[in-house]
């Protein structure tokens, strides 16, 4: 049987890509922009939570790939009726390796797959290295990491972005919550973060919002960081090892 591929996840389209699946991908979000050609290529089936489920139907998908977190359980469940779907869930650096090679298994790229697990561990014990030297963090720098604003909202200790920056050398300074609670200034204040991170994404912070908080953090170094590099947890975790090695000596500089 041919594989047809539907991907509702934007880190994961990335990573099929990655592992040579140009034509049996068929379908994929609005939000999934790598590679930049499948955007003009691919049938897109709507956002990752408003999904379109009639058109992933016409696509006669064999396999649809879908995550906990990113999509809508009773969509996921509809498109279960009419074909085999991969539900992903991950939390952490060692749940991204395993999805990677059931990924790679599922689509007939074990080799593939084997190969971006094995350089990616290669990239992130560089890192451990890094953060084993005899630098300025210990203890670790304590961090709060900014996904949105209008209200502020930071991540918890069961997110992967936690997990990316606790292998940075980060102390997530929210780390007693869990999920991407709400937290006002005066709590961001009490937690007394030596760093301040405002991811690109899902909110596009920009330098005006750093203009802002410095005016109410003004001993606090406040940083604009890419979001994919800390939430993407498919192919692009290849390159996020060495963003992160850019980030750890900035903030060692600071």
């Amino acid at each position: 049987m041919n594989l047809r591929i539907v991907s509702l996840v934007p880190s994961i389209t990335e990573l099929l890509h990655d592992l040579g699946l140009e034509e049996q991908v068929v379908g994929i979000t609005k939000f999934c922009v790598h590679p930049n050609h499948w955007v003009r290529s691919k049938t897109r089936i709507g956002g990752t939570k408003n999904i379109s489920i009639e058109k992933i139907r016409l696509l006669f998908p064999t396999l649809v790939i879908a995550s906990k977190e990113e999509n809508v359980k009773e969509q996921v469940d509809t498109i279960g009726e009419f074909t085999d779907v991969l539900l992903t869930d991950i939390k952490n650096l060692d749940e991204a390796l395993a999805m990677i090679q059931l990924i790679g298994e599922k689509t007939n790229r074990n080799e593939k797959a084997d190969i971006i697990i094995q350089n990616i561990q290669t990239n992130f014990r560089n890192i451990t290295f890094l953060n084993s030297q005899p630098v300025p963090r210990n203890p670790k720098p304590k961090t709060c990491y900014l996904i949105w604003k209008d209200p502020y909202m930071t991540i918890g200790a069961d997110t992967f972005i936690h997990d990316m920056l606790t292998h940075c050398g980060f102390e997530n300074v929210f780390n007693k919550y869990t999920r991407y609670p709400v937290v006002t200034l005066d709590d961001i204040r009490n937690a007394k973060p030596s760093h301040i991170f405002l991811s690109s994404e899902p909110y596009p912070f920009k330098e005006e919002n750093i203009k802002y908080l410095k005016k109410e953090f003004p001993h606090t170094s406040i940083l604009l960081v890419d979001g994919e590099y800390f939430s993407w947890y498919g192919s692009r975790l290849l390159d996020a090892a060495g963003y992160f090695e850019t980030l750890i000596n900035k903030t060692m500089a600071l």
